[in-house]
């Protein structure tokens, strides 16, 4: 008599290290416009950043007395390392990445149970802590595409902090275009005139080589979407409510308030609503709790980019909506067939 075979029955067509390689893959080309326009601190805050997530990873694994190898090959390690790394400025000392990718794996990921039992985004709970801890190194950005950092010279700053002779680090950095517009409306200046004195921090809609960026982020987003590894509701309700939040003030006060344009393609708003907001643990699963918890974190990145203490709140909107994700599907779960009112 021949053995039954146990279910499952049906193979699954992904796998996590597959949704993993899909999500690297559709970073690459925002990646490589990141280089372009602020140097290749990028990759070896990224290299840094990698090396240590699969490192603690593992140590914390064999703490745990849980196999390696098959949470390590599944990539979501190095996808928290890569999303964390292209949120730092371009010249991070090592020690800031390597505290925040410690943050990142050991307390967000490993501390509730590893990966499946996070509550909250681990490459966010990182970012959040650097910047709250470290606001001066967190907020320093080399400007864009004007600056002549060799990869020698980003290794030199990135291990020993050490600059080319004659060059001065408060000379040679500066805050974002975000930052900027953020600090100089609170001292009455319109935006046309911080644009004015400001352009060549400025591009066509946005912060110069922002722009970029984001729309290749946008694009790598799309092709999630098309494939199918993200859903459409988390990236399409937080950009929709982003937009129309900041359309509606703009409209009351132009010279006070950014154009939504501005919004969508400058700091994270892309890489947020596209590979940071869908994480599938940490946010919503139900449809229409998806539009909620998108819709919510539009809406937050906005009022903490105007009112709040820190230019751009993507990451503090991404936590806070984690906080609300238990019960945003409780009320917003399906009704099962033949259930009661």
């Amino acid at each position: 008599m021949a053995q039954l075979k146990s279910s499952p029955y049906i193979t699954p067509q992904t796998s996590v290290i597959q949704l993993m390689l899909a999500v690297l893959y559709a970073l690459i080309p925002g990646l490589l416009v990141y280089v372009y326009f602020f140097g290749m601190g990028v990759l070896i805050n990224i290299s840094i950043a990698v090396i240590t997530a699969v490192s603690l990873e593992a140590i914390i694994l064999k703490v745990r007395q849980r196999p390696v190898l098959p949470f390590l090959l599944d990539g979501s390690a190095v996808v928290t390392a890569v999303l964390l790394a292209l949120a730092l400025p371009t010249l991070s000392p090592w020690w800031l990445t390597v505290i925040g990718v410690g943050f990142a794996i050991v307390i967000a990921k490993h501390l509730y149970g590893g990966l499946g039992y996070n509550p909250f985004n681990p490459a966010m709970v990182g970012y959040a802590t650097l910047l709250i801890a470290f606001p001066a190194e967190m907020t320093a950005w080399l400007p864009s595409q004007t600056h002549d950092f060799s990869f020698i010279d980003s290794l030199r700053f990135t291990f020993f902090e050490s600059l080319p002779v004659g060059r001065d680090y408060d000379s040679i950095t500066m805050a974002t275009p975000l930052d900027t517009v953020k600090t100089q409306l609170g001292l009455n200046f319109t935006l046309d005139e911080i644009r004015s004195t400001n352009n060549s921090l400025f591009g066509g809609i946005a912060g110069s080589g922002w722009e970029w960026i984001n729309l290749l982020f946008m694009l790598g987003g799309f092709t999630l979407i098309y494939m199918k590894v993200i859903n459409w509701r988390i990236p399409v309700a937080m950009l929709v409510s982003l937009f129309g939040i900041a359309l509606f003030f703009s409209l009351l006060d132009t010279d006070a308030y950014a154009n939504p344009m501005f919004h969508l393609f400058s700091g994270a708003a892309m890489l947020g609503a596209f590979f940071i907001a869908t994480d599938p643990v940490t946010a919503s699963t139900t449809f229409k709790g998806q539009l909620i918890y998108g819709a919510g974190i539009g809406i937050l990145t906005y009022i903490i980019r105007t009112w709040g203490g820190y230019p751009d709140g993507v990451a503090f909107a991404v936590l806070l909506m984690n906080m609300a994700v238990p019960t945003i599907d409780y009320y917003t779960r399906p009704r099962v067939f033949g259930e009661k009112d």
